[in-house]
């Protein structure tokens, strides 16, 4: 029998754009409209092959642009009320300053889940002092638990340059922060948990955790698209949605662009504490509990759904979500468009805290 089936995304037409794909929520679309982000992103100048210094330079241009959308998808959003915010500054493993944002309820009756949040970015840019991760914090925490952002060094920006695995060593440093001080903090326990370049370092913080002896510090983990594969130049036909929704809100070609920040030289390109895809199944045996929560329409989201199958196979208790309708990292950014699928995934998080 002959079947007319209408493959998704740019599988089935490589002119699609995310604004004319069935399966965006036109909220969404909307928002993206009104950013002039719905078409295709002007393709970088640079890729994995450029030289680094070229890479560096368009770094600093990217974060310009993302660091801005940051504050203007809650614009119109209530204030989050009855969360107390400080920030604390400690000397990472490596010798170096790294600032901590604590955000907490006013009020607590006793001890309290833990996140230590990082960051999206790619590991490359953005900061967590940006006003749209600092509205992310306060919005875990009205739910009643303190989390910890952790400005860990970049690969390239403002914060860079500062390729692996310096990103990952201050997410570390602010770990065993955070463990230290479970008494003062009121905290029961620990789950690390990011979008994106922060999805990858909340997993990798997991996996040398474990190989560190300290497995049983993390509860669990929370990894929102992660960005974990680094096979964006050469689009791996094992991760079709590297090809299905190429330039949709991302491209491969700017994501490969950083991930050569991270790895310059290539030394780290499948080493899974750089990139955690790569990990064999018994490198994971052990880990604690994970939700992986991928995004129907980002290039990102066979990666995050292959490394959950490989946690089912090394035995360890993962579950995974699809959010769908929505671009990268799309239930953590539109708060105004569309608050019900962005407070959706703030109670997943709680949930999963409280059930590790």
């Amino acid at each position: 029998m002959d079947l007319d089936i209408d493959l998704p995304g740019k599988l089935g037409d490589p002119s699609r754009l995310i604004e004319n794909d069935p399966r965006a929520d036109p909220r969404m679309v909307a928002a993206l409209q009104a950013l002039g982000l719905a078409g295709a992103p002007e393709p970088a100048p640079v890729d994995v092959n450029s030289p680094i210094e070229a890479i560096l330079e368009y770094g600093l241009l990217a974060e310009e642009g993302f660091n801005a959308l940051g504050g203007v998808l809650a614009l119109n959003s209530p204030a989050v009320e009855g969360v107390e915010r400080r920030t604390e500054l400690i000397q990472g493993i490596d010798g170096n300053d790294i600032s901590l944002y604590v955000h907490a309820p006013a009020e607590s009756t006793g001890p309290m889940p833990a996140i230590l949040h990082t960051h999206g970015g790619g590991m490359a840019i953005l900061e967590a002092s940006n006003p749209g991760y600092a509205r992310w914090r306060d919005e875990l925490a009205a739910t009643g638990m303190v989390v910890v952002g952790v400005e860990f060094r970049n690969a390239m920006g403002k914060l860079g340059p500062h390729p692996f695995p310096a990103g990952l060593n201050d997410c570390v440093s602010a770990l065993a922060w955070i463990d230290q001080r479970r008494e003062d903090l009121g905290i029961s326990k620990i789950v690390v948990s990011g979008e994106s370049g922060g999805g990858n370092l909340a997993i990798a913080t997991a996996l040398r955790a474990k190989q560190d002896g300290l497995g049983d510090v993390i509860a669990g983990v929370y990894a929102q698209c992660p960005y974990i594969s680094g096979l964006y130049a050469s689009k791996d036909p094992a991760l079709p949605s590297l090809y299905e929704n190429d330039d949709y809100f991302l491209n491969c070609s700017m994501m490969g662009a950083l991930m050569r920040s991270y790895s310059p030289d290539g030394a780290d390109d499948v080493d899974p504490l750089a990139w955690p895809y790569h990990a064999p199944v018994e490198m994971l045996e052990g880990l604690p509990p994970h939700m992986i929560s991928v995004n129907e329409l980002d290039p990102l989201r066979d990666e995050g759904l292959a490394y959950y199958r490989k946690l089912l196979a090394a035995g360890v208790d993962a579950r995974s979500r699809t959010v769908n309708g929505t671009c990268h990292a799309g239930d953590c950014l539109f708060r105004d468009a569309m608050p019900e699928v962005y407070l959706g995934t703030v109670r997943d998080i709680r949930v999963f805290a409280d059930m590790v």
